[in-house]
């Protein structure tokens, strides 16, 4: 009797029973095939941490212009100007130099006290609660009155604006909706969303951001000296919306969960606050807010002996990077406050660094900070929580946390 093959490994981002937990799949990847081609969905991936980290760097031959969502590669359309994310050189360089301008870590532990109010605006009316959902409670409105404050929109019309936010990210079990996807980028910077905004800022200048779009001056990559245009600025605040919103939410619903599931990690950072910034680091590590970057192949590459080739769509799976173990060792799975990091890859790497990394950071902790004063011990209930599917970010929708 002849032994069967093992099973090739299956991975599929659209999957929600995989995508629920996609660690132990994206293990397989690593160990058994490093460089994984899906047939139902066509595309690659690279799951290795020297693998990812250097795609991630490689801005020639896989590009981000066609867009970082499969989705839209798959969907051919022609991503907007200023959309940064979706973007390349030299186009990308004068427009992320714009925003790094802003988004500097000075300028963002500024305005560290108006972080903070936000937090404790949120948690002072829980006082005496027995148990409350974090996400809805902490962290969703401190991301959207953060990134609302910068960039200027009424704290009356943030919430109407994540809610469309959240509407356009959400799948279906097991599908890639192509037509999906390439509305909601054209909701994030549609006319009807910001244009009001944009127009009451160009009579009324104020410090944020939006006023610093309007009003700046830049030579563009074809060396003419110009300011935005309409549809830039959109694109700009449409994708500063998303971005601000719902990667930093999943970071503070990641590392609430975490703590809660580890008590005794809880309680020691909750005794010593200085451990708070690793603990971030650490979250941000073990579980990726966007865990997953597509890139457009320009140019044939080669991994592990095959060729991708020219117009693949090859998926960089950071999230699983983050827990290699030729990277981290033997405790790549555990979670550990104490851990050394000289740099993970949950912001990417290289030239589309995250730009809004230092808030995120910064939100992160003054979250937990701010948490851990007033409940110090708290588990979770797992079966009163639900977790977010969508194709770019990876987290919980609900978390119920149970006080004391």
């Amino acid at each position: 009797m002849t032994a069967s093959a093992p099973p090739t490994p299956y991975y599929d981002p659209y999957d929600f029973e995989i995508d629920n937990d996609p660690h132990p799949v994206w293990k397989q990847l690593r160990d058994e095939c490093p460089l994984y081609y899906n047939d139902k969905h066509d595309f690659w991936a690279l799951s290795r941490w020297d693998d990812v980290e250097a795609g991630l760097r490689d801005h020639n031959r896989l590009i981000s212009g066609r867009g970082t969502v499969l989705e839209l590669i798959k969907s051919g359309v022609d991503m907007p100007p200023g959309m940064i994310l979706f973007d390349d050189s030299p186009r990308h360089a004068v427009y992320r130099s714009l925003m790094s301008r802003v988004f500097t870590p000075k300028q963002m532990n500024a305005i560290e006290p108006q972080v903070r109010r936000f937090c404790t605006d949120a948690l002072d009316a829980l006082e005496g609660a027995e148990r409350f959902d974090v996400i809805e409670k902490l962290g969703a409105p401190v991301p959207m009155r953060a990134i609302g404050m910068l960039l200027g929109i009424p704290e009356s019309d943030q919430q109407a604006i994540r809610d469309q936010i959240d509407r356009g990210q959400r799948l279906n079990a097991g599908e890639m909706s192509v037509a999906r996807a390439v509305q909601t980028m054209e909701d994030s910077a549609a006319e009807g969303n910001y244009g009001e905004y944009i127009d009451w800022r160009m009579e009324n200048p104020s410090d944020d951001v939006m006023t610093q779009l309007i009003h700046t001056e830049f030579e563009d990559h074809t060396g003419v000296v110009r300011r935005l245009t309409r549809e830039e600025i959109l694109s700009y605040i449409g994708l500063l919306s998303g971005a601000g919103n719902e990667t930093t939410t999943k970071l503070i619903g990641w590392t609430m969960l975490m703590l809660g599931l580890l008590p005794d990690q809880r309680r020691e950072v909750a005794a010593d606050p200085g451990l708070v910034p690793n603990t971030i680091e650490e979250s941000l590590r073990y579980e990726a807010p966007s865990p997953v970057q597509a890139r457009y192949v320009k140019q044939a590459v080669e991994y592990h002996g095959i060729t991708v080739p020219e117009g693949s769509a090859i998926l960089l799976l950071n999230g699983s990077a983050n827990r290699d173990h030729r990277k981290w060792g033997d405790t790549a799975d555990d979670f550990d406050i104490h851990r050394d990091i000289d740099h993970h890859l949950s912001f990417g790497y290289g030239l589309h660094f995250c730009l809004g990394a230092a808030l995120a950071r910064l939100e992160g902790r003054v979250a937990l900070e701010e948490m851990l004063k007033r409940f110090p011990d708290w588990t979770v209930d797992l079966d009163q929580s639900e977790r977010a599917h969508t194709s770019t970010v990876r987290g919980w929708d609900k978390l119920t946390l149970v006080i004391g």
